[in-house]
């Protein structure tokens, strides 16, 4: 790749990538060069390494007679994801109760009262995500950092936010709170605690989706919603 299809090609990486995470991309779905260069405004090359990209992340993978798909994850999968998620966003809590200044935990109020407002809104399921970034950053651990950026990639594949189903926005926010209330108590114990249980409360969302579509415990044929 030359030097000026380098950022073009990260440009189309983080363009897949929100088309992921929006649903406009889902498990099963080709990954034409071609299509995806003129939808996207560049040549094939950035497209390439785009692709490239995708697939050191696990995101996608080549199937015989297709090419590059993006990946389907079978149960077993989603209900690992969301176990380490519960794993590393719980300690997340826990070093933000002993590391976050008071100006951050203000922050994460402010940023969580927005959403109360929002209620179903869009922009709540953003600001959602900017909240669980915050936390992170207050928890100033780069090592732990970098591991939830890999395993949030993965769950890209599932697809959009379980907030857009109804009343779990609003549970959410509540669940936040009782997360801040532990942290600006400095009780990591009881942070790492409210935040498994909402990773948890999610998860439950995801399985309840998972059985209405035909999931088995088995495996996974269709898509994840």
């Amino acid at each position: 790749m030359d030097d000026d299809s380098a950022p073009q090609g990260n440009a189309a990486y983080l363009r897949l990538m929100t088309e992921l995470r929006e649903g406009r991309l889902n498990p099963g779905d080709r990954l034409l060069e071609t299509e995806l260069a003129d939808r996207l405004g560049v040549s094939r090359t950035p497209v390439r390494e785009a692709i490239r990209q995708l697939e050191a992340d696990g995101i996608v993978t080549h199937v015989p007679r297709q090419g590059a798909t993006v990946r389907r994850l079978d149960y077993a999968e989603v209900m690992e994801l969301y176990e380490m998620r519960a794993v590393l966003e719980g300690t997340a809590a826990r070093l933000a109760a002993r590391a976050a200044s008071d100006i951050e935990i203000e922050e994460l109020i402010d940023m969580n009262q927005q959403m109360k407002v929002l209620g179903h809104a869009p922009e709540a399921f953003i600001l959602n995500r900017q909240f669980h970034a915050a936390l992170l950053d207050a928890a100033k651990n780069r090592f732990l950092a970098r591991s939830i950026h890999t395993l949030q990639k993965a769950l890209m594949i599932l697809g959009p936010t379980t907030l857009t189903e109804p009343d779990r926005a609003e549970k959410a926010v509540e669940e936040h709170f009782g997360i801040l209330d532990a942290i600006k108590a400095r009780d990591g114990s009881l942070a790492e605690a409210a935040m498994r249980a909402h990773i948890e409360a999610a998860q439950r969302v995801r399985v309840r989706d998972l059985r209405a579509s035909g999931q088995k415990s088995t495996g996974y044929d269709g898509d994840l919603l």
